[in-house]
């Protein structure tokens, strides 16, 4: 998907001393200057992050940018950004979910603001599966397993908390267990079939996410916190360079931020409903005209 905008630079004259200064701070009396116009932002279609993506596109595209958004796998997302091939994403779960990506590339790779806090993961079951509250329950549940086939049913391959998965059934002494791949919408379309009919079934979720409030759910306790404890924070993350090359999309992103409220209300209506995720971006924004000149603070608008 690409966000197109009528993109235009500073054009009112300063005398020379004002123009030294703008050169070196890449500020200017209209606020940060452009730089750069054409931006990527890759991201892979989970619930919080095709809606913050599209949220975040649209709000450079406010300011004068061509975003372009690039649907791709977790390991591309990291690499690409990396490599300078992309220039910045909103994905970055830390410290737990997303450790190996930042161990391999935090050489190359800025952390731009935090925007999400407590962020939690874990082993997820519907509620009525009453006996089983913890990991620990798993071990040696020969009912359970025999019910479920043993399998816990994961998302995409690439995904930091099936990395956490894996590691979990490990620590655990899970052995009996697999973990199955397939995608996000996958996953969820058999956890509602599961739901509807009242089977047991356990999945790896995360908050923030729709599902908790479309589903009756609860998260597995981690006593070893493989999964990060209380929770994640989420971060967006650019690649080296980026504050220079375009300090008005730079500026966009230190301001950015988010909470469960605004995300609850927008994950529904594009994941459970349907809804192009850039008309719910739009009515987000047309409706909330105080939460987006708290973003674009000292920003102009092109």
């Amino acid at each position: 998907m690409m966000f197109l905008a009528a993109c235009g630079g500073d054009s009112n004259e300063e005398d020379n001393s004002n123009s030294s200064d703008d050169k070196n701070s890449g500020e200017t009396t209209e606020g940060p200057a452009i730089g750069q116009k054409e931006l990527t932002q890759p991201y892979v279609a989970w619930a919080r992050e095709t809606v913050s993506t599209h949220m975040l596109g649209a709000l450079l595209e406010m300011v004068g940018y061509n975003v372009e958004l690039s649907q791709v796998e977790a390991g591309p997302m990291w690499s690409s950004v990396a490599e300078g091939s992309a220039d910045f994403h909103t994905s970055a779960w830390l410290p737990a979910t997303h450790a190996s990506y930042w161990e391999e590339y935090q050489g190359d790779i800025v952390k731009v603001k935090q925007v999400l806090d407590k962020a939690p993961l874990a082993l997820t079951v519907p509620s009525y599966m009453e006996d089983v509250n913890s990991i620990k329950d798993l071990k040696g549940n020969e009912e359970l397993g025999e019910s479920v086939d043993w399998e816990i049913i994961g998302i995409d391959p690439g995904a930091g908390i099936m990395q956490n998965t894996q590691q979990v059934i490990k620590e655990y002494g899970l052995e009996n267990w697999s973990l199955t791949t397939s995608s996000e919408a996958a996953m969820l379309a058999e956890l509602q079939s599961a739901i509807e009919n009242e089977e047991p079934i356990i999945v790896p979720l995360w908050k923030p996410h729709w599902a908790f409030g479309t589903m009756d759910l609860k998260m597995l306790e981690d006593p070893k916190e493989i999964y990060g404890g209380d929770g994640d924070q989420v971060y967006t993350v650019a690649r080296k360079g980026l504050k220079e090359d375009a300090p008005r999309a730079y500026k966009v992103m230190e301001q950015y931020n988010e909470n469960y409220e605004m995300l609850e209300e927008m994950m529904p209506k594009v994941h459970k409903d349907g809804q192009d995720p850039a008309d719910v971006v739009k009515e987000f924004i047309e409706n909330n005209p105080d939460k987006v000149d708290e973003w674009l603070k000292g920003i102009p608008r092109e």
